[in-house]
């Protein structure tokens, strides 16, 4: 991980932290690029419930998407960025208000294209899981 890239400077409170992040309570906890992994915590809200008291999908999926990209992210040299192409989502048991593990595990990562997988749990439950491909930009 380049000491100078986004990642490596949101960490040390140098550059902000993505307001989807914010929105989210996502608070990166660890993070292994030997091992190409990462993982986040995030808190959510009576904001994110549906009508039948459950966490809406939308906002697991958020939490998913995030805590994937943001891995691709701490690989990334200073000046690129990473776009989620496609986002596969399933969803295993409801989750509650409260917080979540986000997990991500990097399974390829190519020049321009990198595969990751990633998972949410709630007090030790997995609640939802997805696989995420996800594009490297660079500025021309």
């Amino acid at each position: 991980m380049s000491q100078d890239n986004y990642f490596s400077r949101m960490l040390r409170g140098e550059a902000p932290v993505p307001a989807v992040a914010g929105t989210l309570g996502g608070v990166v906890r660890a993070v292994d690029l030997e091992a190409g992994s990462l993982e986040s915590g995030y808190v959510a809200t009576d904001a994110f419930l549906n009508p039948a008291g459950q966490v809406q999908g939308g906002m697991l999926g958020a939490m998913l998407d995030d805590v994937t990209a943001m891995l691709v992210t701490a690989t990334l040299e200073d000046g690129a960025s990473c776009s989620t192409l496609n986002l596969n989502l399933s969803f295993l048991r409801p989750a509650q208000a409260g917080p979540l593990r986000g997990r991500a595990r990097l399974e390829r990562r190519g020049r321009n294209v990198c595969n990751v997988v990633g998972e949410l749990s709630q007090d030790g439950k997995l609640v939802a899981t997805a696989t995420a491909t996800c594009m490297v930009a660079r500025r021309a």
